[in-house]
């Protein structure tokens, strides 16, 4: 049949080609056409996403702009944007010694406090993790100082450096020792905050470790221990891959809360003795809001805005790595 089909055309003239049927698109070789709805479907989504969106323009976007606005005017409390200033309130804010300090010292203070809640938080966490099987009731009593408000968290260690029945100079007068004034000296008040703040924000970052460290499957441990890997071999072949993620997380966290210190500043020592544990968030506060200079506070907000984002650049770039590292040895 498919002979005479063939030998019926006319000479000369091409042989049919079968016909296609109608494709998703409508036709041959055409372009698949949007689901119906599919534009509706988008535009409600956006829609859907247009209050988050003004409110992170009310919240973020206006004050930043506001912030920028005052830090070229000569502002107060009262008459914000009051007169034209130019960069007077930047040289006279970057120009302060005493301001280019607390900018570094809350700095340095950032770091330190992040990488000893950080060492400390691993620690226990792989201690907690290698002694309890089910470390429940432990893990809340280790949370506490997470749920105790920072201005108490200042009390409580104001009252354990008082060098007048302090426990701290309890405990040096019992081994017959003079009580150490920290919160007094220059050189140890900083100490005394950073002391402080690591005891309540280790903890944050022992979570973290810990809840990554429960994941790893027991039967990967013993079956690294039956071949040989024990202690740091251990650690760097088989724990460490499993949490690198989480404490880039932890670290990356810390590092922020770090950074925002004030409670404990304004509750034990007030910026002082002299300068020494004048930082940054308390000497934008003390600019703004006891000398009225919103001017010279916007400037130093946007300093340490600056100073933040360079800082944490780095962690994050850490934190997407391990990111992803992790998720190329899950797949």
């Amino acid at each position: 049949m498919a002979s005479q089909t063939l030998s019926a055309a006319p000479p000369g003239a091409a042989p049919a080609s079968p016909e296609k049927g109608p494709t998703a698109g409508g036709r041959a070789g055409a372009p698949a056409r949007p689901a119906p709805g599919a534009g509706r479907t988008r535009r409600f989504g956006r829609l859907l996403l247009t209050p988050a969106l003004l409110g992170w323009v009310l919240i973020g976007v206006v004050p930043l702009l506001f912030i920028v606005a005052n830090s070229f005017f000569e502002s107060t409390l009262g008459k914000p944007l009051r007169r034209w200033a130019g960069l007077e309130n930047y040289q006279e804010a970057l120009g302060d010694p005493d301001a280019v300090a607390a900018l570094w010292r809350t700095a340095a203070y950032a770091l330190g406090v992040t990488a000893a809640s950080v060492a400390l938080g691993v620690v226990l966490a792989l201690a907690v993790y290698s002694a309890w099987r089910r470390p429940g009731a432990l893990r809340t009593v280790l949370l506490v100082p997470l749920f105790i408000p920072p201005v108490v968290v200042g009390v409580l260690f104001k009252q354990v450096f008082n060098p007048e029945g302090g426990l701290l100079a309890v405990l040096a007068k019992a081994v017959g020792l003079p009580a150490p004034g920290v919160l007094s000296s220059a050189d140890s008040a900083l100490f005394g905050v950073a002391a402080a703040d690591v005891w309540e924000w280790t903890p944050l970052v022992f979570l973290l470790v810990l809840a990554a460290l429960l994941t790893v499957d027991r039967s990967v441990l013993e079956a690294a221990r039956l071949d040989g890997a024990h202690g740091p071999s251990l650690f760097s072949g088989v724990l460490w891959p499993a949490i690198a993620a989480a404490v880039a997380s932890a670290a990356l966290i810390r590092l922020v809360l770090a950074f925002k210190v004030f409670d404990l500043v304004s509750v034990m020592t007030s910026g002082g003795p002299g300068q020494s544990t004048t930082v940054a968030s308390y000497l934008i506060h003390r600019v703004a809001l006891r000398e009225f200079d919103l001017g010279r506070a916007s400037v130093l907000t946007l300093a340490l805005a600056v100073l933040v984002t360079l800082i944490t650049l780095p962690f994050i770039a850490l934190n997407s790595r391990a990111s992803r590292l992790e998720e190329e040895e899950g797949a």
